[in-house]
């Protein structure tokens, strides 16, 4: 499978912003790279900082562990820049995001200092390009906020495990790039 165009950084490497179950690096790990324990030269390849993304809002999928975001201009939607990202990166994230979502480039500002749930007191910094995926049939949300706490407590365990992040994937449906055919 081919990896689509992206946002490239400096060093010719992608950045995204991730406000799910990517957000935990083990999940992040487990997708690209099989293991939720990776060696520490792959682990020094990307950065994780806080971020949010204006004009979004993040639900809950219907009947699933992970959220959607769509466009909303009054809210935001707090979240993970990652960098670092590779072609075969991206393609793995493409696939495992599948055709529920599109891939799009936005604009995030990285937190200097964040705040509490509700993002009060979050000190927004420098703004930055990244991949963000966003959610294609806004009827399966449901309407309530997706919660990483939640998610930490009671399903993290599974989405750690070797293979599990890819069984309901579909090779023949990976996510859509905003911009490409499909």
């Amino acid at each position: 499978m081919a990896a689509q165009a992206s946002e490239s950084s400096d060093d010719g490497t992608h950045c995204a912003f991730f406000y799910g179950t990517l957000m935990v690096p083990e999940v992040f790990y487990s997708v690209c790279y099989g293991s939720k324990d990776v060696p520490e030269a792959i682990a020094k390849l990307h950065t994780f900082q806080p971020a949010i993304l204006h004009g979004y809002c993040r639900r809950r999928v219907q009947f699933a562990d992970y959220p959607g975001i769509t466009k909303d201009e009054a809210h935001q939607v707090f979240g993970t820049y990652v960098t670092g990202l590779t072609r075969a990166n991206m393609a793995k994230l493409d696939y495992f995001e599948g055709g529920q979502y599109e891939r799009r480039t936005v604009t995030v500002k990285l937190l200097d200092k964040v705040g509490n749930l509700q993002g009060e007191g979050n000190v927004e910094g420098e703004e930055r390009t990244a991949e963000v995926y966003v959610f294609r049939d806004e009827s399966d949300l449901e309407d309530r906020e997706w919660d990483l706490e939640e998610f930490r407590r009671e399903k993290l365990k599974f989405w750690t495990r070797a293979g599990y992040v890819f069984e309901d994937c579909d090779p023949d449906d990976p996510a859509v790039v905003e911009g490409s055919q499909g």
